[in-house]
């Protein structure tokens, strides 16, 4: 780092033009190109290698968090092997869903699903041995399942702040076990390592996942898009709502961001808009009170960036520097970089 000049143009191959191996890291990055179940929208595939190339752009003086990039950020290569997991899933997915039967082919996929998890849990791991803050890259939502699986063997309780459009807790979405609309369902099924979940922008969901949420009581919270804006609009100060959903998570936060949590005009071609959402910088905002709280982020995901040529970088813009943001905040959380306010 000492000939390393943040203010110049990216002139290395990382991640954010930054010269770190991933032993001098610490805070990896596992891209997964996966979007075998997406059931509207395709191209999160292909999100983690367009955030890559987004983030040559990202100026890397941060006003909330000062110089975060001092701690290391670093991506590891995207694996051919997922890749090829996807095509031959995201064949069948589409086999299964055009003939809303094809046992052979939904098998295949959920077959898959399962060697993905592998996949994750065994990176995830591999960099938690060697005491690294992991960030995973999807994909679509899918993707994080195998990464809070290795996390809570070394964390016996925490909790996911999930923003989202969607609830995610559908059992099984179109017959898919690891559907990307199923993630929080699995989770809460599957970990019990995870004692809250609380989900933020909520405003697409069925009665069925609705009824699901609440058979978990206080397990789960929701703040739904419904609320916030009426907060919003009788006046209720942003930081007051924030300071309620800090309040609901426990002192250690798993971030899951499916990006259309946003509103769409951040994320036009993410699979699944609906329209509604945070802005930009409202989530930076909770972002900041949750560190200013003194809860610490143990990791995060950020899923659902999709990036179609005929639309352009924007997507894969505004997902980089939102992946820069949860980088700032988790490293700051955890001591390793310092809270700043210009």
């Amino acid at each position: 780092m000492s000939e390393f000049d943040p203010n110049s143009a990216a002139a290395a191959d990382g991640v954010f033009g930054l010269p770190f191996s991933e032993e001098e890291a610490s805070l990896v990055f596992l891209p997964v190109p996966w979007e075998a179940t997406v059931s509207y929208g395709e191209g999160a595939v292909n999100g983690p290698k367009a955030i890559l190339q987004a983030s040559y752009q990202v100026d890397l003086f941060d006003p909330d968090v000062l110089r975060p990039y001092e701690a290391g950020l670093f991506m590891m290569p995207e694996s051919n092997l997922v890749r090829e997991w996807n095509a031959s899933a995201r064949n069948d997915a589409k086999h299964v869903i055009e003939t809303r039967s094809a046992k052979d082919a939904l098998d295949r996929v959920n077959r898959l699903g399962e060697n993905l998890n592998q996949y994750v849990f065994e990176q995830t791991q591999r960099c938690l041995k060697a005491g690294k803050i992991i960030g995973v890259v999807g994909g679509d939502h899918s993707v994080p399942f195998g990464a809070l699986t290795a996390v809570a063997e070394s964390v016996p309780s925490f909790g996911i702040l999930h923003l989202d459009a969607h609830l995610d807790t559908r059992k099984a979405y179109e017959g898919f076990t690891w559907s990307h609309a199923s993630i929080m369902y699995n989770v809460l099924e599957e970990n019990s390592s995870v004692r809250k979940l609380v989900q933020v922008g909520i405003r697409d969901f069925c009665e069925e996942e609705l009824e699901y949420c609440r058979s978990q009581g206080t397990r789960v919270r929701i703040f739904f898009d419904q609320y916030l804006s009426r907060q919003k609009f009788e006046g209720v100060p942003w930081a007051t709502v924030c300071d309620e959903i800090v309040s609901s998570l426990p002192e250690r936060v798993w971030i899951s961001f499916d990006i259309d949590g946003l509103d769409p005009r951040f994320c036009p071609s993410t699979g699944t808009p609906v329209p509604g959402g945070l802005d930009f910088q409202q989530a930076n905002y909770l972002l900041g009170v949750l560190v200013r709280s003194g809860k610490k982020i143990i990791g995060f995901d950020l899923s659902e960036v999709a990036c179609l040529p005929s639309r352009g970088d924007w997507d894969a813009n505004v997902g980089a520097r939102l992946l820069y943001k949860l980088s700032a905040w988790t490293l700051a959380s955890q001591g390793k970089a310092e809270v700043h306010i210009l």
